[in-house]
């Protein structure tokens, strides 16, 4: 059976309080109970019940963090950023995968309602999907990403707007016919012009269609006429998915001049189509990404893209979560971070 606070106090011949006091170490004892007591929690191999604890005062101390797909550089970027702000305020955090499916949102949702962490963060990729509008009363969650609610607190940037920018930064480039990659796929019999809808039915995930907006807008604004021949569609937003539908793209029709890729993940797999291709770039077309994620600027060419202080995010969303964990009925608040353009070779012309 697991060793109990009473085990070590006996053990170590002090008081199950006193134990206390060392695990928990906000209150001072002295450094000879100290050492009887730590030894005392080696030899028994101790464990704190952080359910019961829980409990007790309300707290476990370890928050989750969820994300669709701990594959992807940039999902390992902000994993690193939570665990290491996290620690600084005295949390620890529980990592998990949600593939994109509402049971295991459900699932982290139900550990915070039994204690067993304090608070969540989500990421879901479709808001229609998210067990965050179905699941009733919610405990503690921030939202990170591009979702459209008021339900729960959020942090985001707006994707519109950096979509458009991007896009404007190709079209002064001399760039007139830019092939958009990771748009939602329109529904056969569609002109497309519902697809960026907020409904159920509208299809690709929500940073799809905010993303195809921006760059339609820009394109509108340049009088460009939209051509839906230029939209690369795919399901996941991985390397290979990139470089097989990019590769495919550049067989069936005619080259264009840039490639506004919607993520740096799926820029490199374009690039790697390119480069299979013969196509020379930046002399050809012109590559651009989304995200800036460290190996952007290391890739072949260095990759223009869009960026934002990561750091910034998940610290607002830290900051978010700890005011719903002091006060569950806070009115939720949304925190939008700036974005910028990075320049590099990719598109230097």
């Amino acid at each position: 059976m697991r060793a109990t606070v009473k085990d070590v106090a006996k053990l170590a011949g002090v008081s199950p309080k006193t134990v206390s006091n060392v695990i928990n170490g906000v209150v001072f004892v002295r450094p000879e109970t100290r050492a009887r007591v730590e030894q005392a929690l080696s030899e028994l191999d101790y464990v704190p019940n952080m359910s019961a604890r829980g409990l007790r005062n309300g707290r476990s101390g370890m928050i989750a963090l969820a994300l669709p797909d701990l594959l992807r550089a940039y999902s390992a970027e902000v994993v690193h950023l939570v665990v290491e702000l996290a620690h600084e305020r005295g949390w620890g955090v529980q990592i998990e995968q949600t593939a994109a499916e509402p049971k295991r949102e459900f699932e982290l949702l139900s550990k915070a309602r039994a204690y067993l962490v304090d608070g969540l963060i989500l990421n879901p990729v479709n808001l229609d999907d998210s067990a965050v509008m179905t699941a009733g009363p919610l405990p503690p969650v921030v939202l990170i990403g591009d979702v459209d609610q008021d339900v729960v607190s959020q942090v985001a940037i707006d994707n519109v707007a950096a979509a458009r920018d991007m896009t404007k930064h190709l079209l002064d480039k001399g760039c007139r016919r830019i092939a958009a990659v990771g748009t939602p796929e329109i529904p056969r019999g569609s002109s497309g012009a519902g697809v960026l809808a907020g409904s159920a039915d509208a299809p690709g995930t929500a940073a799809s269609r905010l993303r195809t907006a921006g760059y339609r807008q820009a394109l509108e604004e340049a009088g460009v006429p939209h051509d839906p021949s230029l939209e690369i569609n795919l399901d996941r937003w991985r390397p290979e998915g990139a470089a097989t539908v990019v590769g495919k793209y550049l067989a069936e029709h005619e080259l264009p001049e840039a490639f506004f890729c919607f993520t740096d993940t799926l820029a490199s797999g374009a690039l790697s189509a390119l480069w299979t291709a013969g196509v020379a770039v930046p002399d050809q077309t012109l590559v651009a990404g989304f995200d800036n994620i460290l190996e952007s600027q290391f890739m072949i060419p260095p990759l223009t893209t869009v960026d934002f202080d990561r750091r910034a995010f998940v610290a607002a969303a830290l900051d978010l979560l700890g005011e719903r964990m002091a006060d569950k009925d806070a009115a939720p608040r949304r925190v939008m971070i700036p974005h910028r353009i990075i320049e590099r070779a990719s598109t230097a012309r």
